[in-house]
């Protein structure tokens, strides 16, 4: 079943061949080193019985990779049309493992795809990582099906450290209170600048991001906490009292003094639920 997949030619080769080059408005940086991709892949837990949503393949490093380590079935989202050629060929070598949606992930309805669950492995693009990541966050705290198994998701290091920091930590931010309040998440490990094409500037890391749904199910919609975290962390060296001046801090077992870097996630959702922002 792999045999195909691993004849195909360099994913160099082919890009050259298709006439393809990363395109910055795409926030594309493309991975040809073969030991990361397959690292990544394996990372998925329980690929061999998972399908495996990929958002920008790009020249398909990473859905090879996919593919390679034995993944159930991969549906790639790629908004490049570009990546046709190259894409096709690898649809033709998956033995009906890989299909392909020309669009744009922020707009594509899960739902649709006829699936009761998946998992999310991907080297997103730097331009779009945060919004899609918080999408998905909305779609596991809603604990609809399809359901979300996990997330293999590749940040600049900057926004991997803001997704797994915790209370009083620099890092700590709306993305740590969002993601702490439906999952348990984890840096994998770093991946060097000098691995990517074009060589970015920054520096980026492996996340892992496992839903916990006994976390999530009284939770429902977190669009509040959202609102909150967003208010107080825009200005996150004032006191709280400072930014929501009309909030009785003493119900929620607080001064007012404190800033947002000190409220813990389940704090957050406990004003979130009470005050409307």
């Amino acid at each position: 079943m792999t045999d195909m997949i691993a004849s195909l030619p360099p994913v160099s080769e082919m890009m050259r061949d298709a006439g393809l080059e990363p395109k910055k408005q795409f926030g594309q940086n493309f991975l040809f080193d073969l030991n990361l991709t397959g690292r990544i892949a394996r990372s998925v837990p329980d690929i061999k019985n998972t399908t495996v949503i990929e958002v920008g393949p790009g020249p398909a490093g990473l859905t090879r990779a996919l593919l390679l380590a034995g993944a159930k079935n991969v549906i790639a989202i790629e908004k490049d049309k570009m990546t046709q050629p190259i894409l096709s060929q690898i649809v033709d070598a998956s033995n009906g493992r890989l299909s392909v949606i020309y669009g744009d992930a922020l707009n594509v309805d899960f739902s649709s795809l006829g699936i009761k669950e998946y998992a999310l492995c991907s080297n997103l693009p730097y331009n779009v990582g945060t919004e899609l990541l918080i999408q998905w966050l909305h779609i596991v705290a809603q604990n609809k099906t399809p359901k979300i198994k996990s997330m293999t998701l590749m940040f600049q290091r900057e926004v991997a450290e803001r997704i797994v920091a915790t209370v009083g930590d620099k890092q700590y931010g709306r993305l740590s209170v969002l993601t702490a309040l439906v999952a348990d998440a984890k840096i994998l490990f770093g991946v060097p600048n000098t691995a990517f094409v074009p060589q970015p500037k920054v520096q980026s890391a492996v996340v892992q991001i496992i839903p916990n749904y006994d976390k999530i199910k009284k939770l429902g919609d977190i669009s509040c906490v959202e609102n909150l975290t967003a208010k107080l962390f825009s200005s996150r060296r004032k006191m709280i009292r400072g930014i929501l001046r009309d909030v009785d801090w003493n119900l929620f077992g607080l001064s007012g003094t404190e800033r947002a870097e000190n409220l813990s996630p389940e704090k957050f959702l406990e004003i979130a639920k009470k005050v409307l922002i």
